[in-house]
């Protein structure tokens, strides 16, 4: 199977890079010169455009920051979309795009996968995050291969639309845990309690969550660089507000969510990390929310294996 990429950035870098690990026949495009250059010179093919990348490969994988962006790429994809090609869209999108998406596709003969991925860029980096896969059952059994060197738990959620659902869900859990732990360190600080035994406290307590294990420590270290930007939560908190909007839920969380994320954005800048957050707090109070001991960056130390598909209990 020949593959393309499309969107080499701080995500779709690191998954590209584990198909190019796996020994998978990979072309890439990006706006980025040197992004690509980098892979040409790991030995991956390089593509002029969208469409170019999609007449020469059967599979193409795209991982864009916005449902705009991908749209625009699969808008220059699909003529050169037909049978025997197939789409398969890794980005956080919007529900209702992804099925119009979809259906575009399976007009013109080809097949469509919605694969948006969950658990950070330290673990995109090794092939053990986790996919949300959504779509035909016939298409997830063509794409399992290419997602079992990609990800770890790979999830088959249903029809177009139920993994972005999903993932923006998770996101606003993910984001929701941050925000309350920047409240939990900083009150911590202020009582004088010693933060890296708050941070094993939390770890081993009912609080503990896959966010404290990894986003705690780059508060606590000062390095604040998670690798996903404020603009980005906004965008996935947004979506899920849009669903609730959609179906009448009266939300009370969320809007103060997005409302404390607009206000970092408008401190530190739309593309601030989002663990700049604790920063609020820390000009607020006057206080240091760190301790020694903790890494400037996260590396996952699991072991790379092959994926699995994750069942689900019925």
């Amino acid at each position: 199977m020949k593959v393309g990429f499309i969107g080499l950035g701080s995500v779709g870098g690191k998954l590209a890079g584990s198909l190019l690990r796996n020994d998978t026949d990979l072309t890439v495009f990006d706006l980025d010169a040197g992004r690509v250059a980098d892979f040409v010179a790991r030995g991956a093919g390089r593509a002029d455009s969208p469409a170019a990348l999609m007449r020469a490969c059967d599979t193409v994988i795209t991982c864009l920051p916005n449902p705009a962006a991908s749209d625009a790429v699969l808008a220059q994809m699909l003529p050169e979309i037909g049978p025997g090609k197939t789409w398969i869209e890794m980005s956080t999108t919007d529900a209702d795009l992804i099925q119009r998406q979809a259906a575009q596709v399976a007009e013109r003969g080809g097949a469509a996968a919605e694969c948006p991925v969950s658990g950070g860029c330290h673990r995109a980096d090794t092939g053990n995050i986790s996919i949300l896969v959504s779509g035909d059952r016939a298409t997830f059994d063509h794409v399992f291969p290419l997602m079992q060197k990609l990800g770890r738990r790979i999830l088959h959620t249903g029809p177009f639309g139920t993994a972005s659902k999903l993932k923006v869900m998770t996101n606003y859990l993910a984001t929701a845990h941050l925000l309350t732990l920047c409240e939990a360190l900083t009150v911590m600080a202020a009582e004088g309690i010693d933060l890296a035994t708050t941070y094993e406290a939390i770890k081993l307590s009912s609080g503990n969550s896959f966010v404290h294990e990894t986003e705690s420590q780059l508060i606590l270290s000062g390095s604040r660089d998670v690798n996903f930007t404020m603009d980005l939560v906004q965008k996935d908190i947004g979506l899920f507000q849009k669903l609730a909007d959609a179906r009448g839920v009266p939300l009370e969380i969320s809007p103060l969510m997005i409302a404390m994320m607009s206000d970092g954005q408008k401190r530190y800048g739309d593309r601030a990390q989002s663990d700049r957050m604790i920063e609020r707090l820390e000009e607020a109070t006057g206080l240091s929310v760190t301790a020694p001991g903790f890494p400037m960056e996260l590396v996952d130390d699991e072991p790379e294996e092959p994926g699995y598909e994750v069942v689900v209990r019925r």
